[in-house]
Formats: structure tokens, sequence, C-alpha cells
């Protein structure tokens, strides 16, 4: 097989030395894991104490808070370091970096990748200003997350009299990918694969730092039987090869064609079945719901559009109720346009997409001012306008693409509760019933790290929304401006009252009152007139 040797898994784990910088590919739900290559690592560690020491750059998160994944490297002696844009698929992972028994940083997702690229084509680093002002910023933590992470491996310079952030090169040892199929040269097609990552990034910062790449397949084909446009690793960016018969697509099936783009389903009609009346009977939304309900609104015809993980997500659900899905184009970090975007834990896949590129691409592409609109998340709010997704109660959770989403969106909207820990709210007659408050407020002084920065994106001249089930903010110039209440609210009472600083004020108008039925939501971003300052409730400084 031309100069890639085929060995298997535990053949390839031994020719990690100590010390090795690692970089891996991969996302959650076991999208691109190499796993036989992982749990190789892990049982040679376990049995031999080898290799110690290493450092393990990932992009995304990958694993499933079990056994997979990253998990298989969360074992103390093995991590010396972690650099990884999203934690939260493995809590061993995250213990560690709690109890400060390896070093533990996080960068953006799109930055790791990008800078993986970077470092192996022997540029000086990756010079951006994704993550200005952000916690990955230098003059906050640089991207330590705990007090053993001490190198500074990120710096501020300016150029023109505008600031930038230069993340230092990376100088990776081993490159561990997957793919679908490699020739006999050693050519690897990702052909049936549900998506393209940065596997390309990863073989290439190997490569170019003298490292060497492994790569995982399912099986095995000739030399000359792999279509040219579908090989995505060429037999010279390739040393070594692991077959893996029993390799899975994702956790939930060994193959769906329809996340490869080999199938594309029927369209589903849908002539209003998944609406139910607006007064009567059919599913009660919940605060999820009517958070997702509001967000949708904001999303205009031909729109480009990105959503998060969680929450957030939900907003694809009402497009698609509506059928909507066709007047709008979704773009996934992980690198999918078009289509039905999965949820849970294999989120960050489309179903039928019309386009996958690879996620360092679409990072890209996100930098070029692609999306028009981003729905994301938020953990919690402050006075500035900050928001924080990437610790959340004292755990490491990274911001994973958050930080790059949100540095290239025209139009950024953060869904979330308005309180969490027992909120229990839900919709009837058209209007919000707040019947137990949530313990937990998140619109707070100050946020505990900041994932998004209020400042920058004034700067930047980013419209940004905060929409809650019974509020929505506008970013203002101090901070968070209150603009709309859900009708019957008193503004003190519900708002103000559990909020840990006083926001300004605008001119209050209701929340539609579509987003608190089961009804059509459209044409309701139509009809958005101005109320009486007695429909929402006086509160001093209101007039």
């Amino acid at each position: 097989m031309g100069n890639s040797a085929v060995l298997d898994a535990d053949a390839a784990a031994a020719r990690i030395p100590d010390g090795a910088v690692v970089a891996v590919t991969g996302s959650g739900g076991g999208i691109l894991e190499s796993d036989a290559v992982f749990q190789a690592v892990e049982r040679r560690f376990l049995r031999s104490g080898h290799p110690r020491g290493i450092t393990l750059v990932h992009a995304l998160g990958l694993g499933d808070n079990a056994e997979r994944g990253i998990n298989r490297f969360a074992h103390e002696g093995l991590v010396r370091r972690v650099i990884g844009g999203h934690w939260t698929w493995s809590r061993p992972m995250q213990e560690l970096a709690r109890e400060n028994r390896m070093e533990a940083y996080s960068l953006p997702a799109g930055v790791i990748s990008a800078l993986l690229r970077e470092s192996g084509a022997r540029r000086p680093g990756l010079l951006t200003r994704v993550g200005i002002g952000t916690f990955v910023d230098p003059r906050n933590s640089g991207g330590k997350l705990n007090d053993a992470a001490t190198e500074e491996i990120v710096e501020l310079v300016e150029f023109d009299g505008m600031e930038y952030l230069r993340y230092r090169p990376l100088r990776v040892d081993v490159g561990i990918v997957r793919g679908t199929i490699a020739d006999e040269r050693g050519n690897v097609s990702l052909e049936d694969e549900a998506s393209l990552l940065d596997v390309q990034a990863v073989a290439i910062a190997a490569r170019g730092n003298g490292g060497r790449v492994i790569v995982q397949v399912k099986r095995l084909g000739a030399q000359g039987s792999l279509d040219p446009r579908l090989v995505h690793l060429p037999s010279p960016m390739v040393d070594v090869v692991v077959p893996h018969p029993g390799q899975w697509q994702t956790y939930a099936a060994e193959y769906d064609p329809a996340l490869s783009g080999r199938f594309r389903p029927a369209p589903a009609r849908s002539d209003g079945a998944l609406l139910a009346p607006p007064d009567g009977g059919g599913t009660v939304l919940d605060a999820r719901a009517m958070v997702a309900r509001r967000a949708a609104l904001e999303v205009v015809p031909g729109s480009v559009v990105n959503v998060g993980f969680g929450m957030s997500a939900g907003v694809v659900d009402v497009l698609a109720q509506h059928d909507r899905l066709d007047d709008v184009d979704l773009c996934i970090e992980q690198g999918a346009t078009g289509g039905t975007p999965e949820s849970g834990p294999l989120f960050g896949l489309s179903r039928a997409p019309f386009a996958v590129v690879p996620s360092t691409t679409q990072f890209d592409f996100f930098a070029a001012g692609i999306l028009d609109l981003t729905a994301l998340g938020m953990a919690e709010v402050d006075q500035f306008g900050n928001v924080n997704v990437s610790r959340v109660g004292g755990v490491v959770v990274g911001p994973g693409g958050f930080i790059n989403i949100v540095s290239g969106a025209r139009k950024v909207v953060f869904c979330g509760t308005f309180t969490a820990r027992g909120l229990q709210a839900k919709a009837a007659g058209g209007r919000l019933l707040v019947k137990q408050e949530g313990s937990l407020r998140k619109f707070v002084g100050k946020v505990d790290e900041v994932t998004f920065s209020a400042r920058t994106a004034r700067e930047e001249g980013q419209q940004v929304l905060y929409v809650t089930e019974r509020a929505v903010f506008e970013l203002g110039e101090n901070g968070p401006v209150l603009t709309e209440v859900a009708e019957g609210l008193d503004v003190e009472r519900d708002v103000l009252a559990h909020m840990d600083f006083a926001p300004e004020i605008g001119a209050l108008r209701p929340m539609p009152p579509a987003v608190f039925s089961n009804g059509p939501l459209w044409p309701a971003m139509h009809d958005r007139s101005e109320p009486s300052r007695s429909t929402v409730g006086a509160t001093p400084g209101s007039a």
C-alpha cells in the first residue's frame, strides 16, 4: 500500500510516543470518531502506562459522556494538557480539569481547526479578531481553564490601529482521523461519512510538523477504485491505515444514507397538521417552545441561518412546522448547508443536506459574513450584555463554535429561559402563565466567563437580541434594553424583580400573542403594534 502502512489499532497506538501532541477529529454522536484507535491508546496506557504526558487537541466535542470519544484519554498521566473547543461530552475530562490534574485550555472550535491548518502550513499561528473581548483574550484568561494551565497560548497584537488575537502555532506529532475507504496506495475517501469536519486540517498539522497521520477506515479498496473527487486525503498525507470493519457512521446507526447525502427522502407535505388550533387542544407549549417561537420570528425569508445546540435548535422545529425550511439556508458549523438538522446527540448533522464542506471551510464562510442570523443559547447575561455559555456552575463547557459564529453573524439572537432550576411556565389562551419561578437567575451583574463580548459586538455593528419566554431585550449602548414583555405580566414583579441589575427600559411592546398559542406563528411578525403601558404593566422609569 504505497508508503502507508496497514496496521491494527494496537500497532498504530504503539506508534504514539510519550509527550506527543495528538490532534484528533470528531464530533458528538460518534461523527468521524476513530474510536478503535482511541480505545487502543487507552488499552495500551492502562496496561503499560504509555503513552504518558500527551497533549490532546480537539476542535469539537466528541464522546458519549461514558467511555467513547475523548473519554478514552481521560486518565491522569495519559494526558498532561488538553486544548479543546467543547468539553461537555466527557465528564471525566471535565473532572480532571476541575481538580487541576492536567493543564486545561479552551479555544473556539473554528480557531482550533484553522490554527491546526496554519501550524501545519508553517505559518506563524492564526491571526484573527475572533475572541476579542472574550475569555480567550489574554487580557482575560487567554483560554486557560484552571490553575495548572500557565502557558500563554494567545497574544494581543495590533495592525493598522486594529486589535487582533494571535493564536500561537501548535507543533502536532500525531494526527488521528477517520475515513470510509482507503485504497492500496493509502488514498482515503470519506464518501459514506456524515461529515468532513477538520480531517484535512488535522492531517496538515501533523504532516507539516514532521509527525504522522493515522487514519481509521471501515474498509480497504483496490488502487484506482475511488472517485478522485471523493478522495479527501491523498496518500502522501497518510502514514498509517487502520481497517475497522465494525466502524459505524454514528452512534445511532451503522450507515444512514440520508446523512451522507446519498439519499433524499420525498418531502413531507405539511398542510398545517403540525399546528394545533390557537385556542384549542394540542401540545401545551412549555417555556422552551415559547422561546423558540419568538426567536423564529426574527428569521426573514431568504436568510442564511445558523442555530446552536439545545434550546436554540428549537427554531428549526418551528420553521419546519411552518413549511419554512425551503425559504432559508441552514448552515451548521460541522459543515452542512441545507437539509433538516438533527438534534440531541447527533446535533451537527443534517438529513439530506445539499452541501457538505469541511468544518474548517464552514468557519471560513462564517468569517466571510454569510450568516444573516444565528440563534444560540445563553447560560448567563450580565448588565453589559455579555453572555456566558462556556463555564456553567463552575463546570468547564468550552465555547465550541459559538465564538466563531457570533463573530461573523449580522444578527445574533440569544435564546434561554428567564430563570432556571425549577421554572414552570406554560401558555394558555394566548398568554404566558408562570406557575413556579426558577431559583437560579440568569440575568446577573457579571457573568462567570465572557463567551460573547457585547462591547465587540457594538464595535462591529451587530444587532443582538436576548429572547426569553417572558421578555425580549436588545443590546443597547450600555447593555440590555427591555423592549418586549409578555402581555398580562407586570414588568416590576415578573421581570425586574428576577434580575440582578436594572436594565434600560425602551419603548415597551407586548410579545406577539401568537408566540403563546399552538396556532400558526406567521403573519404575527407583521403585526407588532405598540402597546399601551397598561398592557404590559407599569414600572418606574418606563414612561
